[in-house]
């Protein structure tokens, strides 16, 4: 009988279903955003699998019911987020991506509290044992996280965004670090660290003084007593961020913040025969080319279609090219047009040799994770330094918008298409794939570790000391005061010093004019 315990132990240790009791897990997704949702969802099924009772806020209900999982839909009461953006990326994209934030936030905190059967939550004491909630564009979670009582775990499908490195005490310099919005990876020039500094302000005063403004206003409309929310988002027990340094790179993130880049990818499914069949009779592999609902040919320039047409005719691998339109200019056969395609599974298929893309996360992270180069073209939102982290990593090459021509995008084409290129990214994929523990194991582990140590805090120091310590300006303020003082010293020594010689010069030269005056007299 002694024996019994440890055996437990072993066996929890090995069978995929962790020994755990049973959590009732509360999930706010507010953000009308499908490809957000499409990473969380994989995570929610996976904790209702696990034994959880997962009841999850999104307007993305399950098609079909599963055990352990239950929706409240806000479906209907916005439109999805999936839109066409600009072609062109300018400050004047920035600051209307920057208000389509603000805007979308303060809609979806509203949406989100009017409804009838999310106020039964907190109207009939619902029990919980932790929240999970989309770290994005709204805190209004946040206050109804605090009226139930329950520990939070933040959890997110990009990078991290401007407003949310001082929360969780994760260090932003400029020099260094990656702005969401902008290029320059981890070697920006001066100009780009000036454009870093100004935008960086500019999102987080944007966020501060209107997004979180208007959601305390909103959740003060239903409860009177919710503490400033930034003060709240400091609470926050884990962010599971959905990164890894094999393809983001080495930053400095505090204990809380727990990288699970890569729990979306799903196991490959067979092809669809006619896709299949078109690969597999493809002599010199494939290319595969999407742009997510970024590009689509009402907004897509003429001349860059042609471009890009041009560099394909040129080399010899067949395309699947995901396109909203049924034909492009001349019709080429070596192209197969589709409104879309099964991704993963595509580039899951080792004849997919390229993959030119927008550079949106999911498809990044699904490319390193089948070994797939990548030819990035940044447009919008995170896009721009999702491409750096491509490039830097080694996972593929990236070209601008406004530098795309036949010659510069087959040049880069070229780049990755070598073997020894192609090589060094199966590498890469295999370093990003070996990890100890499976990124849904840890997403998993650390949500039921919030709801066991709930009166724990995990928040970084950096998170709540005040600015004038993190930045040291009371050490350089008195560092200063006493080098001003040494100077003033001095200079008051070097008048005192310098002084009585005058003096003595006066007087004597007083004396000389006097005795002038008498000899000659």
């Amino acid at each position: 009988m002694k024996f019994l315990g440890p055996i437990s132990l072993i066996l929890c240790a090995f069978i995929s279903v962790n020994c755990v009791e049973a959590l009732n897990i509360l999930g706010i997704f507010p953000h009308a955003g499908k490809s957000h949702f499409f990473v969380f969802g994989k995570y929610l099924r996976e904790l209702a699998a696990r034994g959880h009772n997962v009841t999850v806020v999104s307007y993305f209900p399950l098609d079909k019911p599963i055990k352990n999982y239950y929706d409240i839909s806000l479906a209907g009461k916005t439109k999805i987020v999936g839109g066409v953006f600009p072609f062109k990326r300018s400050y004047w994209s920035i600051i209307q991506v920057s208000w389509y934030l603000v805007t979308s936030g303060t809609e979806s905190c509203s949406l989100l509290l009017s409804d009838k059967n999310v106020q039964t939550l907190w109207k009939d004491n619902s029990h919980f044992d932790v929240m999970v909630t989309e770290q994005f564009n709204s805190d209004c979670s946040l206050g109804l996280a605090y009226k139930l009582g329950l520990p939070v775990v933040g959890i997110n499908s990009h990078v991290v965004v401007p407003w949310h490195y001082s929360r969780f005490g994760i260090p932003y310099n400029p020099s260094f670090v990656t702005f969401q919005f902008l290029d320059g990876g981890t070697k920006p020039t001066f100009y780009q660290r000036l454009e870093r500094t100004i935008f960086n302000a500019y999102f987080n005063l944007l966020y501060k003084y209107f997004c979180q403004a208007y959601d305390q206003n909103t959740l003060a409309k239903y409860f009177n007593d919710i503490p400033p929310l930034e003060d709240l988002a400091r609470e926050i027990k884990f962010l599971l961020q959905y990164s890894t340094f094999t393809l983001t790179g080495s930053t400095l993130l505090p204990a809380n913040v727990i990288e699970v880049n890569g729990y979306h990818v799903e196991e490959a499914k067979p092809l669809p025969k006619d896709i299949l069949t078109f690969i597999e009779e493809s002599e010199h592999g494939v290319i595969y080319i999407s742009f997510g609902s970024i590009l689509k040919a009402a907004t897509t320039p003429q001349d860059k279609v042609e471009e890009i047409l041009a560099v394909l005719s040129k080399l010899p691998q067949r395309v699947l090219w995901k396109w909203d339109e049924k034909s492009l200019p001349g019709n080429p056969k070596n192209i197969y047009l589709s409104n879309w395609f099964p991704q993963n599974d595509i580039l899951a298929h080792p004849k997919v040799l390229a993959f030119y893309s927008h550079c949106g996360l999911l498809g990044t992270t699904e490319a390193i994770h089948h070994g797939v180069p990548v030819v990035g073209m940044p447009i919008f939102g995170d896009q721009p330094s999702n491409a750096n982290f491509i490039e830097e990593s080694g996972l593929g090459v990236q070209i601008q918008v406004a530098d795309l021509n036949t010659e510069n995008l087959l040049k880069k084409f070229k780049t990755i298409l070598d073997p020894e290129f192609r090589s060094k990214v199966k590498s890469l994929s295999k370093a990003w794939r070996d990890r100890p523990v499976s990124a849904m194991d840890s997403a998993v582990f650390w949500t039921e570790f919030a709801a066991r140590y709930r009166n724990f805090t995990f928040t970084s120091p950096a998170a709540t000391v005040p600015a004038y310590q993190y930045y040291a300006l009371d050490i350089l303020s008195l560092f200063f005061v006493i080098i001003l003082t040494f100077i003033l010293v001095t200079i008051k020594v070097l008048k005192s010093l310098l002084s009585p010689k005058k003096i003595v010069k006066n007087k004597t030269k007083k004396q000389y004019n006097r005795s002038n005056t008498l000899v000659t007299q």
